[in-house]
């Protein structure tokens, strides 16, 4: 069963160290908005700010290239730093989008950052970096959902920034707008999926079932 808390609710009668909460004598007290599930304990901010930790996907835009370090602009967080090593081989420049993982955490407003990958194309959309694990879904389910169904591809940065390319974007924006003001409920995977499903454009069904085709002709060729 899931319920929504409010800040100062007891969530947990004891200590658990989750983003969106905090400790009292022994006990968790939610600090924010949070769904919390009293069958499998697992806590969910709806609000509040991105708190980086190790190995965080984050998307953002360069937006300074000087001496072999590159800003990378992370929207509601702050800043994230591209070292190049020196047997690194990157071609970045200013404008470009990428997503890359949190290596360490300087300070409240920068990450440092690595396996950098440059995304071409596409748009950028922003959220509430506390809905993004709702836009990923448990194991992966709901960005699997928009992109098997709309075509699109998707990078989700827990930064709150998401970038979409190819396939029916315009649907892939609306589930993911969708997602954004209806984190709190349950179910929303499936009705996410029964929406798509209905307005994604005719042609874009049937190039994601040409390309799904190929995927599977491939994996048999290498079979």
């Amino acid at each position: 069963m899931k319920k929504i808390a409010i800040p100062g609710d007891e969530i947990s009668s004891i200590p658990k160290r989750v983003n969106g909460t905090y400790i009292d004598k022994g006990k968790t007290y939610a600090s924010t908005i949070t769904m919390v599930d009293s069958d499998t304990g697992h806590l969910l901010p709806l609000e509040g700010a991105w708190s980086p930790r190790l190995n965080d996907t984050v998307v953002g835009v360069v937006t300074m290239v000087k001496n072999h370090v590159y800003e990378v602009d992370l929207s509601h967080f702050g800043r994230g730093l591209i070292i190049e090593g020196k047997f690194d081989k990157l071609s970045l420049s200013v404008g470009d989008i990428v997503d890359a993982r949190v290596r360490d955490i300087e300070d409240r407003k920068t990450v440092i950052l690595e396996n950098p990958r440059k995304l071409y194309g596409g748009i950028l959309v922003s959220i509430k970096p506390a809905k993004v694990p709702r836009v990923i879904g448990k194991e992966n389910t709901m960005v699997k959902t928009i992109s098997s169904i709309t075509g699109s591809r998707l990078a989700v940065g827990y930064n709150g920034t998401i970038w979409i390319s190819g396939g029916d974007q315009s649907a892939a924006l609306i589930a993911i707008e969708v997602i954004e003001n209806e984190a709190h409920t349950s179910g929303l995977t499936e009705r996410v999926r029964i929406m798509l499903e209905k307005i994604v454009k005719p042609e874009f069904k049937e190039l994601q079932k040409q390309r799904e085709k190929n995927e599977r002709d491939n994996k048999t060729d290498w079979e």
